[in-house]
């Protein structure tokens, strides 16, 4: 793999300062310094579109533009700092910093319970420097790392991060590259692994230049964002280097522990080598050079296990992928919505299938696309997979960004949370889920154009009408809708929230005591769909089965395991706020979730009815 050209601004010391853009669409290119004080140099062109210039008096905090054609004045497509916003200038940045975390190589993947979080609304400040007091609780929790939403920069202050226009720069008002480094040391020192998702498949409306430089872009195929990313067109190569060069420098730069690609489907890149498999095997390197555990997961709706199989068998050698189809089984049972794409679920035997192999539409018919959907993840280890039962797209994606909290009851809550942490695959929670937070997570942005935002606006109301959603969908670009979407961390030290948080606590701990690692060495589901019964027998550390229940009434059912066992957890005991009265495993209170142990030897001893 050929070695990539720094870009961007690179500070070397003693007031000096090196400064490469590629721009084949210009015919010169100057720097303008714009502070401490002014002046404009000449940039040598490199070949290959490439300019470049070396400059005394140029220290970290100098601020500048590059001009094209010496007219036309443009941010750094590379800047590692925005002070001003996607509309000023850039910053030059030092690396220097005194980090701590020397010890630290990562955790393996199959030992990761994410965490995700928005930046934004996860505290009061809204900062990266405003979560550092909270890592306690959350390792305290039993989580291992922590996902952040996108921190690109973008417009403005609010905005999911799906916006962001220059990949490189931290938001300047989350902290900034310095605040972001300060929030991973701090992680690392609690022994945290940090994802950090990363989109490579498009840039935001508001202040997205990367035109005027060069082919970025391409109309050969279209996105619902606009025009793609240009991968495999006249000019790609540069354009891959530069989205490489990006992920290289969070795992490096940032000790990122793992990048989260944001919805690879709209990767457009008919190669032979294609994008991702090119990021994979370089971030795979570079983890090599720097002695560490770095991974690379992939967001997707194709349910396509070539993301994740070895390049040996023809895959591209991602290490995992946000598996929906579990959610989708689950959130169907749990709520009963069938609108949009839950279209496609709501019988017991697709949660079951999701269990038992990840992808439920692996070659199948869906009614929702019109077509077959997916291919076989069969054989595939389970931390290769993420699940979850809420996340930011399932939540902030719906009318009013209404959390499970809001939709379900507290017995509910419970049923998801077994059913997520007590599954093979890495378990994924979206911040408060933990306690049941109740605020909503909603959509929010803060841009300058008025045209935009009204586009913006309709754009959300269009993309309800699938779901059938009625009413007025929250004003995407009011502050009010924004500040609604804080987390209340106070819930968790009150009533049920508090018992919910602890419930957690104990699944996860559960998870690490009985399922480390999490193979899926023996693992066998029934599902009893008259009962509202699924099944889930195990054989790791010991012999468990983990009985969800989602019917409405007590039911008594044929438990389907033989020999002797005993009860790990019971979600409607007592002792969680339940009704009690369960006498697991033959009868099971509505909505429960019980995680059972074989007694005795610990042998297979399962007879499971054929089909």
């Amino acid at each position: 793999m050929a070695p990539f050209r720094r870009i961007g601004s690179t500070p070397e010391g003693h007031n000096r300062c090196e400064f490469r853009v590629w721009a084949p669409r210009a015919d010169s290119v100057d720097l303008h310094i714009l502070a401490p004080s002014e002046r404009i140099a000449p940039m040598e062109p490199e070949g290959a579109g490439y300019f470049s210039a070396r400059l005394d008096g140029v220290a970290p905090g100098a601020r500048y533009r590059y001009r094209l054609n010496g007219r036309l004045e443009r941010a750094d497509p590379a800047s590692r700092f925005q002070p001003e916003g996607v509309n000023g200038p850039s910053g030059v940045v030092s690396r220097d910093f005194p980090w701590t975390d020397r010890g630290w190589a990562g955790i393996p993947l199959e030992e990761y319970i994410v965490y995700e979080l928005h930046t934004g609304t996860f505290s009061r400040e809204g900062t990266f420097a405003g979560i550092i007091p909270y890592l306690y609780e959350i390792k305290a929790l039993g989580v291992t790392a922590i996902e952040l939403m996108p921190v690109a920069q973008f417009p403005g202050g609010r905005n999911w991060g799906y916006d962001g226009v220059f990949p490189f720069a931290a938001q300047n008002t989350y902290g900034g590259p310095r605040g972001l480094m300060e929030l991973v040391d701090a992680c690392h020192a609690r022994e945290l692994a940090v994802v950090l998702d990363v989109v490579y498949n498009h840039l935001g409306p508001e202040g997205n230049y990367l035109g005027d430089f060069g082919p970025y872009f391409t109309d050969r195929y279209r996105t619902p964002w606009g025009d793609a990313i240009n991968f495999d067109g006249p000019g790609s190569d540069e354009v891959r280097a530069y989205f490489i060069s990006n992920a290289l420098e969070w795992v490096t730069d940032f000790h990122i522990d793992a990048l989260r690609v944001d919805a690879v489907h709209a990767i457009f890149d008919g190669s032979a080598y294609p994008f991702l498999q090119e990021l994979a095997d370089a971030v795979h390197q570079r983890a090599a050079e720097l002695n560490r555990r770095i991974y690379v997961i992939a967001e997707s709706d194709l349910n396509d296990a070539r993301l994740i199989r070895s390049p040996e068998l023809g895959g591209y050698g991602l290490d995992a992928e946000w598996a929906d189809d579990f959610h989708h089984g689950l959130h169907t049972l749990l709520t009963g919505e069938r609108e949009g794409y839950y279209e496609d679920f709501g019988r017991l035997r697709d949660l079951e299938t999701a269990f038992a192999t990840a992808h439920v539409y692996d070659g199948r018919y869906s009614a929702y696309r019109k077509r077959r959907h997916g291919n076989s993840s069969a054989g595939l280890p389970p931390s290769k997979f993420v699940v979850c039962a809420q996340n930011h797209d399932q939540v902030g994606n719906r009318r009013l960004g209404e959390r499970l909290s809001r939709l379900v009851d507290f017995e509910s809550l419970k049923l998801a949370a077994a059913a997520v942490l007590l599954s093979p695959y890495i378990p994924l929670l979206f911040m408060g889920e933990e306690y049941g937070e109740t605020a909503p997570f909603q959509y929010f942005v803060s841009h300058s154009d008025e045209k935009l935002v009204e586009a913006v606006r309709e754009g959300r109301r269009r993309e309800f009408e699938a779901f059938g959603w009625r009413g007025e969908v929250p004003d995407p670009q009011s502050e009010k809708t924004f500040l609604e979407s804080k987390l209340n961390h106070a819930l968790k030290h009150e009533g049920q929230h508090r018992l919910l948080y602890e419930f957690y606590n104990e699944l996860i701990g559960i998870r690490k005591r009985l399922f480390s690692p999490p193979g899926k060495r023996g693992i066998r589901t029934y599902a009893s769909e008259p009962d509202g019964v699924l099944v889930v027998e195990r054989a790791a550390a010991v012999e468990t089965a983990l009985l969800l229940h989602f019917g409405e009434r007590p039911v008594s059912f044929a438990f389907p395991l033989a020999g002797e066992w005993r009860t790990v957890i019971d979600s409607s005991s007592e002792r969680w706020g339940g009704p009690g009265g369960a006498q697991p495993p033959r009868r099971l209170a509505p909505h429960s979730a019980v995680l059972l142990e074989k007694a005795g030897p610990q042998e297979s001893t399962a007879s499971f009815p054929p089909g």
